[in-house]
C-alpha cells in the first residue's frame, strides 16, 4: 500500500522533530521543514498529499504572510497549526481554503485523527473527480451513436484523442456527424470550459473571411469605424472548427498556414501581433489530396491540418445503426410529447430500408417530422405515407434486408440479429418471453441484445 506524504511546515526544529515521529508512527511518509521558502522547494520534488502549517512563520512572523502563501499548496488540504491566541485567524484560514486548524499544544491522538479525516476527504473527492471525467468520456463520446464496427471505431478515437491537443481532420460524407465529432472532442478536452468556435469556410463571401477570422482595427477599410475581434480571438484558449475547409479560397490558406505555424497574426489594416493557443479540427466531404492534385488546397496546409484523420461513414453502409439512432432520436423527442414516443415494426422497416442519401441529418429530419404529425405517440406507416409517399428504398432482392447490406462480417451479423428479434417480437406480440423461446436464448439474454440495438 502506497504511503501518504505529508509535508510538516513549522519553524520549531523540536516539535518538527516530534510531530514527524507521530505521524511516521501512523505510517505516514513526513518531510518537515522550517520555512515558507524550504516548503516550496520541498514540493517540487515531494507530492505531498497533505499539508501541516504552522500559522507564524519566519522571517517575519506575520500570519497574514502564510495566510496569503496558502495558494501555493493549492490542490491538497492544509491544516493549520496555532496557538490559542491566533483562534480567530485560524477560522479565517479556513474560510480561505483551509481543511481544519489544530491548536498548541497538539495531542497526537487528536492529530492523527485530523489527518486521517483530511487525507481520506482528499483520497475521496478525487476519486469522485475521476469517475465524473471517466463518465464525461464515455457520455461525450456516445454522441456518435451506432453499434456498428464503425462506429464504434470512431467512438474509441474519440476518447484517445480528446484530451490531447493533436488536430484532426474529420472527413466524409455530408450529413454524418462530422461536427458532432469535432464538438464532443472539444467537450472531453482541457479546453471544454473555454469556446468552441465553428466556421463554415464555405458559407463566408472570400473578400469577408480574413476580417472574419482575424479582425479588424479602426480605419482597416471603409466602414471599419472601431476595432473587432475575429474569430480567431474568440477561440483563444479554446477549439476553432474550420468546417467545409476544402471551400477555403487558396489566399486565406497561405494566411492559415502562417497561424498554424507559428501561433500568430496580425489583424486586417493592424501592426501589433496577436498570439493564440487554440486547437485546430477542420471537416470535409471534399477529397482533400484530389484538391491537392488539381492545385486548388494546399499541399503544406493538409498536412498541417491532417494531423488525426477520423473518417465517417454514410448511412447505408453502416444500416444497423439506424434502430440505434432513431432509438436515440426519439428519446431526445419525448420532451416535447405528451406520450411516449413509439415505432411500429412496419414504420421501423420502412426507415431502415431507406436509402437516407442524406445520410444522418436526413433521417433525423424525417423522424422529427413525422413525430410531429403523430398525436398518438406511435409512428405507423399511415403517418409516414402523408409525407413520404414517394421516397426511393433500397433494392429488395427477396431475401431479407441482409442480403442488401453490405459491411463487414461483424455488422452483417449484428443486422440479422437485429432483423430476427424484430421479427420474433412482431409475432408475439411484444411478449419477450415467447420472443426469447423462439430465438432460442434466454429472456435475460434477449432483453441485453434489445438494450444493446436500442431496440
Amino acid at each position: 500500500m502506497t504511503q501518504n506524504k505529508i509535508l510538516l511546515v513549522d519553524d520549531e526544529p523540536a516539535f518538527r522533530e516530534l510531530a514527524s515521529r507521530w505521524l511516521a508512527n501512523q505510517d505516514y511518509h513526513v518531510k518537515a521543514v522550517g520555512s515558507l521558502q524550504d516548503a516550496r522547494h520541498a514540493l517540487a520534488s515531494f507530492d505531498a498529499d497533505l499539508v501541516l502549517l504552522d500559522l507564524s512563520m519566519p522571517p517575519h512572523f506575520d500570519p497574514q504572510v502564510t495566510l496569503d502563501a496558502m495558494e501555493d499548496f493549492a490542490g491538497r488540504p492544509v491544516i493549520i497549526i496555532t496557538g490559542h491566541a491566533d483562534r480567530d485567524l485560524a477560522l479565517k484560514a479556513v474560510d480561505l481554503g483551509a481543511w481544519d486548524f489544530i491548536a498548541k499544544p497538539i495531542d497526537p491522538d487528536m492529530l492523527a485523527v485530523v489527518v486521517r479525516r483530511a487525507i481520506t476527504k482528499n483520497t475521496l473527492e478525487k476519486e469522485v473527480a475521476s469517475l465524473k471525467e471517466n463518465r464525461k468520456q464515455i457520455e461525450g463520446a456516445a454522441a456518435y451513436i451506432g453499434q456498428s464496427v464503425g462506429a464504434q471505431k470512431v467512438r474509441a478515437l474519440i476518447e484517445r484523442i480528446a484530451p490531447t491537443d493533436v488536430r484532426v481532420l474529420v472527413t466524409g460524407p455530408s450529413g454524418t456527424g462530422k461536427e458532432v465529432i469535432s464538438r464532443t472532442l472539444h467537450e472531453l478536452s482541457h479546453r471544454a470550459s473555454q469556446s468552441f468556435v465553428s466556421v463554415h469556410c464555405g458559407a463566408i463571401p472570400a473578400e469577408l473571411l480574413e476580417s472574419e477570422l482575424f479582425g479588424y482595427v479602426k480605419g482597416a477599410f471603409t466602414g471599419a469605424e472601431k476595432d473587432k475581434e475575429g474569430l480567431l480571438s474568440l477561440a483563444d484558449g479554446g477549439t476553432l472548427f474550420l468546417d467545409e475547409i476544402g471551400e477555403m479560397p487558396l489566399p486565406m490558406q497561405v494566411k492559415l498556414l502562417r497561424v498554424l505555424q507559428e501561433g500568430t497574426f496580425y489583424p486586417v489594416g493592424g501592426r501589433t501581433q496577436k498570439q493564440i493557443d487554440i486547437r485546430v479540427i477542420s471537416a470535409t466531404n471534399a477529397d482533400l489530396l484530389e484538391k491537392v492534385k488539381e492545385g486548388s488546397f494546399r499541399e503544406d496546409l493538409y498536412y498541417r491540418i491532417k494531423g488525426v484523420n477520423i473518417e465517417t461513414q454514410a448511412l447505408a453502409e453502416r444500416l444497423e445503426d439506424v434502430p440505434v439512432l432513431l432509438q436515440a432520436f426519439l428519446s431526445r423527442l419525448q420532451t416535447s410529447q405528451e406520450k411516449p414516443l413509439q415505432l411500429s415494426s412496419e414504420a421501423l422497416q420502412w426507415f431502415r430500408r431507406q436509402a437516407w442519401p442524406g445520410n444522418v441529418r436526413e433521417l433525423k429530419n424525417a423522424l422529427e417530422s413525422v413525430a410531429s404529425i403523430c398525436p398518438e405517440g406511435m409512428i405507423s406507416m399511415e403517418d409516414i405515407s402523408l409525407l413520404f409517399p414517394h421516397v426511393q428504398e433500397l433494392p429488395d432482392s427477396g431475401k431479407g434486408d441482409l442480403e442488401t447490406f453490405k459491411g463487414t462480417l461483424d455488422e452483417r451479423v449484428q443486422a440479422l440479429e437485429i432483423q430476427m428479434i424484430q421479427s420474433a417480437l412482431q409475432s408475439t406480440a411484444g411478449n419477450r418471453t415467447q420472443a426469447a423461446k423462439q430465438l432460442g436464448l434466454s429472456r435475460q439474454g434477449l432483453i441485453k441484445k434489445i438494450e444493446r440495438y436500442g431496440l
